[in-house]
Parts: C-alpha cells; sequence; structure tokens
C-alpha cells in the first residue's frame, strides 16, 4: 500500500511506499463465497467496507469473529419493516430521544425547560437543581433580553465610504400582508425590547420582507442587501463543521442550546444606527442592536462565542456561530460542565431559549448531522425530504434535489456516480425531459438513503485506510478506521471527472482519485497516516525515476 506523508517544507502531500501487497478494489475483492445468498464470486469493496453496519453480513463474511452488533442500519426483515411489502422498502427513520418537559416554577405551564427522558438518578434531580438556580440565563419573552455590554464587543459596519448610500422607497405588501405584520406585533415587540428607536433623518434605509415561519408564524426581516454590498467581507474564520462534530460523538452526555435571539444581544456601535434604518406603515426605524440580515454578523458573533467560551471550547463545549452543545465523555461529569458554561453566560449577560434547548441528552442533532456516542448519524429530517420527494418535474425541482444529495454526500457511497443521471437532465437546452435513466438513479438514491452507515470517529494518531475508485465518469472514496477486521467508515468523497480528466489513464485517475480526496479532507491527513489501498499500481508506477507530467506534480 500507500502511505500519505505531509511535508511542511512543500506544503504538498507525498506518496511514501511502506509494502508491496496491494488490496484490489472494485470488483476484484474476493468474499470467498461468504457474501449474500450464497454468492462464489467477488463482490464490489463497498459491501466489504459496510461489513459492520450489518449484522448478518458480519456474521457470515467474519466466520464468527468478533463484529459489532451495536451498529445501525442493515437489511431488515418483512416484519421489522412493520409488515410491510409493497415492493418499495418503507424507511425507518428513528425519531430520536424522548424529552421531558419540566416546570420552571411551580404552577407555572409557560415556563418550562426541557431535559432527557432517559436520565437516570443522581444526575437528573443534580440537572433540575442546577437549571432552576440559573433561571436568569433563560429568556421566555423579547422583554427578558438584558444584551451583551459594549465593553465586551459591538457590532461595526466597516461602510466603504465611497459606495454612495442608498435609501429605498417603500414597498407595498398589499392589505393582507399589512394586517399580518400588524397582527405580528414586530415592530412594537422590539421597540418594548428596547431594540429599535424611531428615526427622523436615516442616512441609509431599507424595507422590510415578511418570512413564513413553522407553525404559520411569519417573522419581519429587512433587506439589507444594498448595504451589504457597501460592507467589506469580515474575514474572521469559522469552525469547520466536520471537525466540530467529529469531536462530539462519542459522549453519553450532551446539551444542546440556543441562544434566545442571539444576534440581537449584541449591541450595535451608535454611529452605525442611522445606517441599519428600516421604513414600514407606522414610521422609519432603526436598529440599536446587531439585526439579522448584515453581512458580517455572523463573524461577529463567533468572535463573541471564541472569546467568552474560549477555556471550554474543545474541551467541554463546541459553537458553531448560535448553535452551542456541552458534552461530556462521564456522564457523571455532566452537571459539573453546564454548571461552568451557565456561570460564563451569567457572567457576560447571554440568555438562551428554553424552547430551543435539551439538556443531558444521549443523541441530538448538532450542524445537521445526528450525533451520538456511537458515533455519526445522518440527519432523518433530510433523509425524509429525499425519500418523500416526488420525482422532479422541473430543472427548480432537480436542483432542490442535487442540493438535498450534496448535504447528504459523507454518507453515501459514490453518490457523484450515483447522481450523475440527474445531472445530465441540467444541461439539456431544449424543454425539460424527466429520463427513465434519471428515474432509475432517483429510485436508487431512495433505496441507498433507506440503509446509510453509521460514521465513526477518528481517534488521535491511530493509522486510516483510505479506498479508491474509478468509475466512467466519477472518482469515488472512503476513508475509514480500522479495529482488527472491522471496518468503520468516516468520510464518504465522490467528484465527477470533468473535460480532459475523462481522457485520463486509469492510473492517472486512480491518482487524480487520492488527490482529490487529500484535498478534501486535507485536515485528516495532517492528523493521520493514511494507507491508502488501490488494485492500480499506485505505488510502483510514482516511483519510478521516468515518471512525467501530471503524475510527477501529483507525486
Amino acid at each position: 500500500g500507500i502511505v500519505l506523508q505531509y511535508h511542511s517544507r512543500t506544503d504538498k502531500f507525498k506518496c511514501v511506499p511502506s509494502s508491496r501487497v496491494y488490496l484490489p478494489h472494485d470488483d476484484q475483492v474476493s468474499c470467498g463465497g461468504k457474501c449474500r445468498r450464497g454468492c462464489r464470486g467477488p463482490t464490489h469493496v463497498e459491501e466489504l467496507l459496510t461489513v459492520s453496519n450489518n449484522k448478518q453480513m458480519a456474521e457470515r463474511q467474519l466466520k464468527g469473529k468478533e463484529v459489532r452488533p451495536d451498529r445501525p442500519g442493515g437489511s431488515r426483515s418483512k416484519e421489522e419493516r412493520g409488515g410491510q411489502d409493497n415492493g418499495k422498502e418503507k424507511i425507518d427513520i428513528q425519531p430520536g430521544e424522548e424529552i421531558e418537559e419540566i416546570q420552571m416554577v411551580q404552577g407555572c405551564d409557560d415556563r418550562k425547560f426541557r431535559i432527557g427522558k432517559d436520565l437516570g438518578e443522581p444526575v437528573r434531580s443534580k440537572l433540575i437543581n442546577l437549571i432552576k438556580k440559573f433561571t436568569d440565563i433563560f429568556a421566555y419573552t423579547t422583554d427578558e433580553l438584558t444584551g451583551i455590554e459594549a465593553g465586551v464587543i459591538e457590532h461595526r459596519l466597516n461602510i466603504d465610504l465611497s459606495v454612495r448610500p442608498v435609501k429605498q422607497k417603500r414597498r407595498h405588501h398589499g392589505a393582507e400582508m399589512d394586517k399580518i405584520i400588524e397582527q405580528e406585533q414586530e415592530v412594537d415587540k422590539l421597540m418594548n425590547a428596547g431594540h429599535i428607536k424611531k428615526i427622523q433623518f436615516p442616512e441609509w434605509l431599507s424595507n422590510t420582507v415578511m418570512v413564513s415561519k413553522s407553525g404559520g408564524k411569519w417573522r419581519m426581516c429587512i433587506d439589507f442587501r444594498d448595504l451589504n454590498k457597501a460592507c467589506p467581507k469580515d474575514l474572521y474564520p469559522l469552525p469547520r463543521i466536520d471537525q466540530l462534530v467529529n469531536s462530539t460523538a462519542g459522549c453519553e452526555l450532551l446539551s444542546l442550546m440556543d441562544a434566545s435571539q442571539g444576534y440581537h444581544q449584541i449591541p450595535l456601535a451608535k454611529e452605525d444606527w442611522k445606517r441599519v434604518s428600516f421604513i414600514t406603515s407606522k414610521g422609519i426605524y432603526c436598529y440599536v442592536v446587531m439585526p439579522f440580515g448584515l453581512k458580517n454578523a455572523g463573524a461577529t458573533y463567533q468572535r463573541l462565542v471564541d472569546q467568552i467560551f474560549k477555556d471550554q471550547l474543545g474541551r467541554n463545549m463546541e459553537v458553531y456561530v448560535d448553535d452551542m452543545l456541552v458534552k461530556s465523555k462521564m456522564e457523571a461529569n455532566h452537571v459539573g460542565d453546564l454548571r461552568e458554561t451557565f456561570q460564563t453566560l451569567r457572567r457576560y449577560g447571554m440568555k438562551f431559549n428554553p424552547a430551543k434547548c435539551s439538556f443531558g441528552v444521549k443523541a441530538g442533532k448538532f450542524l445537521g448531522y445526528m450525533v451520538t456516542k456511537r458515533g455519526i448519524e445522518v440527519n432523518p429530517e433530510k433523509v425524509r425530504a429525499v425519500v418523500e420527494m416526488k420525482p422532479p418535474a422541473s430543472v427548480k425541482e432537480v436542483q432542490i434535489l442535487t442540493g438535498r444529495i450534496a448535504g447528504l454526500s459523507r454518507f453515501i457511497s459514490k453518490v457523484a456516480e450515483k447522481s450523475s443521471p440527474l445531472f445530465k437532465t441540467l444541461k439539456r437546452s431544449s424543454k425539460f425531459q424527466w429520463t427513465e435513466e434519471a428515474q432509475k438513479a432517483f429510485e436508487e438514491l431512495q433505496r441507498t438513503l433507506a440503509n446509510l452507515p453509521l460514521l465513526a470517529k477518528p481517534i488521535h494518531g491511530e493509522e486510516l485506510v483510505l479506498y479508491i475508485s474509478v468509475g466512467e465518469s466519477a472518482v469515488s472514496s472512503v476513508l475509514l478506521r480500522e479495529e482488527g477486521v472491522a471496518q468503520f467508515p468516516i468520510y464518504y468523497v465522490s467528484r465527477v471527472m470533468q473535460g480532459a480528466e475523462l481522457r485520463y489513464s486509469e492510473i492517472e485517475k486512480c491518482a487524480l482519485a487520492v488527490v482529490v480526496t487529500a484535498r478534501k479532507l486535507r485536515p485528516y491527513f495532517l492528523s493521520h497516516k493514511v494507507k491508502v489501498r488501490t488494485n492500480m499500481p499506485l505505488e510502483e508506477t510514482l516511483g519510478r525515476p521516468a515518471v512525467s507530467g501530471r503524475l510527477v506534480k501529483w507525486a
């Protein structure tokens, strides 16, 4: 195989020989007759890679050797699918952990908080007592928001003064929308909370936009597009989502928290008040706190949480803008970890929305993934969105479908190859046509989503394994960790080949797959040795003195 090593001097990865033993890929892997349905021939590597996700297949392939029966997924019988067998497999999506609501104050039904229903004693009692001692860090109404002090942080627009200010003319929403704005009383709520004030001479002026929320409610937003064009981008770095999710998986207890109107808790620099003005049927107002919709609001919020939680980040807490999570490797430590977080919130005056917080759960949604002690699972809502989707009838619907699949690509083997027929329907210059090939690909993807693997979390310092595959139109790979004979996928990568790449030789396509993966999963390659397994003599080819062209560049 090959070990990829990072060279800091050249800022490149080098393929270093480790041995001359190659594990063939794709149709060349022998299952030894222990595959499914009494198969006596070869089987695909991707079947072998899911060995730990299917207990029955694992028992057959490993001949009684130790398997991990606690891994989810695998084939299910008709009885396990609820007795239904109508030709289309029913998608069994677990709803997640049950939540118990506790009254913050005895007798007050409108003031509750949520904890995991499966919590045992004494953790449950300690957690309830802790939350009740810190009632001041929760805001049930807008009036209860106190905000962060300006000495800690404040948002500044940093407008390019060479840009001429824009004062938008008032848009007429119509009588029905004006009635909704009146019913929602958004302006009155913001005024009563001290988030906005009336202004007579605005420098910039924007219109309101009503956005529908779940439950039939509406949210008033401001159209800051003209203002955002005049503001240079704040380059403050945001954390990598996959790294945050990886560091969260494997913890016994989690608490998922959300700030109450988090952006409105950050003050706005006074000289910028007249620039964040908006017009309604009632008059002209300006924000005195950081509003939603500003170009650099996310960077300012990330700067705040990085500052106030600096002693906890990576240890017992992870934060991505306003999504916060407290994690504990051991259940007994969770109350102490939460107390540390609550004390920080009280010190800086930040408030949480109790309706969006779940304390002491063993699994939860974080940044679009389901994180559990076992590993990283797919968000069932994202799966349901594709599984329940009807075949697209327009270009717009195909774009929605491919966007949803892209959000699940980390879990799907060879996703670029499988979804290639969908993209072909977008390239046709004539009237949209949903082809039979696209329908088959759509149905295949729906079946694939019914049994996505549980992704593992890499252990620091361990050697990882990379399998690569070359198809007709795409290159794919899977990064995984090994424990004896068991293999646990970490990340699936796939990319469509374009232009001249389609004319590459097989060995060049194989090398391209390695390069694409190394660029995509750079943090993993920097912190781990990665052994590449393929049926192509990639090590020999790259090691030849006469190697030339793009292979020299990649080597």
